[in-house]
């Protein structure tokens, strides 16, 4: 079981996982032209992957995605509540379901965890394969204990560190957008990622993904002080970055 991104934060989102011989892409904020151009750099076709989930409707998670189906006749899971914003309509194909479904997609088994977002039904994705556990956790203004519960245990973690809260509040957002960043239905800071990560058993990931990074109101130093109170060492941390993502990590297994 294997995962990538072909970029993270406010200006677009998507992550490959590949197990077996099954391929998903979740998210896809990206025009299609780089969207097809991000994947070749990670040896991947468009004509390869098996669905695109979709987390939420916001742009930066969406907006790419009904051209990308559409093209290469691939089918897009979302919530019911994401389908009625009508962000993905043109779709070649979509497959509806609600917050806190199980679902198949190949090999891979999918569970649909409800998260606190401003968005019309917002979920993030916990992906299993053989005995790996996999999690994908960005958009979410807190930590609740239903989120925390539906991620423990996960061999590899994506996990948003939005901003860094003093940055956010000296920084040069208007006011009513550093409450709903800094709100409980907005984003996660360095400190409630870190919190997070005190909750589960994160000693035992094998990837630590810092995810969905603020240009504006976070720093990479900052985000790696916050997790010096989690880790020993920093060995296990990848940073997802907005150009580029990150390369394929391997979680476990042979695919």
């Amino acid at each position: 079981m294997q995962f990538a991104s072909l970029g993270s934060g406010s200006k677009g989102n998507a992550t490959l996982v590949r197990a077996g011989d099954t391929l998903v892409m979740i998210d896809c904020g990206f025009s299609l032209r780089d969207t097809v151009r991000r994947l070749s750099r990670l040896n991947v076709e468009p004509q390869q992957l098996d669905a695109i989930l979709v987390t939420h409707e916001h742009s930066d998670h969406s907006s790419g995605v009904a051209a990308l189906s559409r093209k290469f006749q691939i089918p897009v899971y979302l919530t019911y509540g994401t389908s009625s914003t009508g962000r993905c309509d043109g779709s070649d194909e979509l497959r509806c379901f609600n917050c806190e479904d199980d679902f198949t997609i190949g090999c891979l088994s999918v569970k649909a965890v409800a998260v606190p977002h401003d968005a019309a039904e917002p979920c993030q994705y916990r992906l299993g394969w053989k005995d790996y556990r996999l999690g994908i956790l960005t958009d979410l203004g807190s930590i609740t204990p239903h989120v925390v519960d539906k991620f423990r245990g996960c061999h590899s973690l994506l996990l948003e560190f939005n901003h860094d809260l003093p940055l956010l509040l000296d920084g040069p957002y208007p006011p009513h957008l550093k409450r709903r960043v800094g709100g409980d239905w907005g984003h996660l800071s360095n400190q409630q990622a870190v919190e997070f990560l005190h909750q589960i058993d994160s000693a035992s990931l094998r990837h630590l993904v810092v995810a969905h990074i603020s240009e504006k109101n976070n720093r990479a130093d900052l985000a790696e002080d916050a997790l010096l109170s989690v880790f020993d060492t920093l060995e296990r941390v990848i940073f997802a970055e907005q150009a580029s993502g990150f390369d394929w990590l391997d979680i476990g297994g042979s695919n």
